[in-house]
């Protein structure tokens, strides 16, 4: 395992003039991956929920000369119209930002009340043929306008749309982003969706540094983490742990969310006041985390603007011919 020094702990050096301990790095935790580029850390922006917004973050994070490798989108593709869609998609190409939307209907919208009990039923899963089919017609559509990646909320979904990939009936560069509402807990399940098709995964922002160790010691697949979580997600703000998050987690996208926002699911213009302010003040918590990983002498080792690939990445054998040749995935590959 090669290892890489770690960066200056918050504190660290004036609490040792005052005799108080700071608890020594070990350079085993730190992770031997990277992505393809060399990079160890990338920026995500999330929910941004059509072209104004964009346009918001955009202009915002030139101003505030925040770096953004990707921006994503949590309401849905079907909650877009083409005419939308291509103004995003052209935005993202003219500043060499990638463009991830989410593929639609899923369980916290659809007609079972089970995700509205305590126990969440099956959260956003896709729930029934319907459902699964319907992520496959956002993939399909938004493909054919021009967008590479795509943000899944299911299992099953994943496993679809990696074998409509492997068939060419989706484009190979297309990349899958797996949400941090299923995100996986362990490094097996990491590790297992890693093989099901996923490019990039959201863990869930309350994983420890010591659970992050665990993961990278069994996949190098590219990590997304919110530094800042919104209130559905836990509401944590990890500003003061982003040079350790990415010394343990590379290859890691650092997440700019915002705490104390009331959601903006699914998104419409009855919410446009709220995602353009919100869609701002990520940008300037960005910035807040970029400045602090400065100061820890953390900034270095960004990937370059403009990359998006995950690199080599381990998969489960598409070898089931039965299910390959179905008449369903036969007619999507001649379309």
């Amino acid at each position: 395992m090669t290892t890489r020094p770690a960066p200056r702990r918050p504190g660290g050096d004036a609490l040792r003039r005052i005799g108080h301990p700071v608890p020594a790095d070990d350079l085993a935790d730190a992770s031997p991956h990277a992505f393809p580029d060399g990079g160890l850390w990338r920026t995500e922006l999330p929910s941004v929920e059509g072209p104004e917004a964009l346009g918001v973050v955009l202009a915002e994070s030139a101003r505030l000369d925040v770096p953004v490798h990707r921006v994503s989108q949590g309401s849905g593709v079907w909650m877009l119209t083409d005419a939308e869609i291509t103004e995003m998609v052209d935005a993202c190409a003219e500043r060499s930002v990638e463009l991830c939307l989410f593929t639609g209907p899923r369980g916290t919208w659809d007609t079972g009340a089970a995700t509205r009990t305590d126990s969440g039923g099956a959260g956003l899963r896709a729930r029934g043929h319907d459902a699964l089919a319907g992520c496959v017609e956002d993939a399909l559509r938004a493909a054919d306008l021009g967008v590479r990646c795509l943000l899944v909320a299911d299992e099953g979904v994943l496993w679809t749309l990696h074998r409509l990939r492997a068939e060419g009936v989706l484009p190979s560069d297309t990349t899958f982003k797996v949400s941090a509402l299923i995100g996986p807990v362990n490094p097996a399940a990491f590790a297992v969706h890693e093989r099901l098709g996923a490019d990039s995964l959201n863990v869930p922002s309350d994983l420890t540094l010591a659970h992050l160790t665990e993961i990278r010691r069994v996949s190098r697949a590219p990590m997304d983490l919110y530094v800042e979580a919104p209130d559905d997600l836990g509401g944590y703000v990890r500003m003061y742990e982003a040079a350790e998050l990415i010394r343990r987690g590379a290859p890691l996208y650092l997440k700019f969310g915002l705490s104390r926002a009331a959601g903006i699911y699914p998104y419409g213009a009855h919410l446009r006041d709220q995602a353009l302010a919100t869609a701002r003040e990520r940008v300037r918590r960005g910035r807040l985390v970029l400045d602090l990983l400065a100061r820890l002498g953390a900034d270095g080792g960004m990937s370059p603007l403009g990359s998006r690939h995950p690199g080599e990445l381990r998969r489960f054998p598409v070898t089931d011919e039965a299910d390959s040749s179905t008449p369903a995935v036969e007619a999507l590959r001649s379309s």
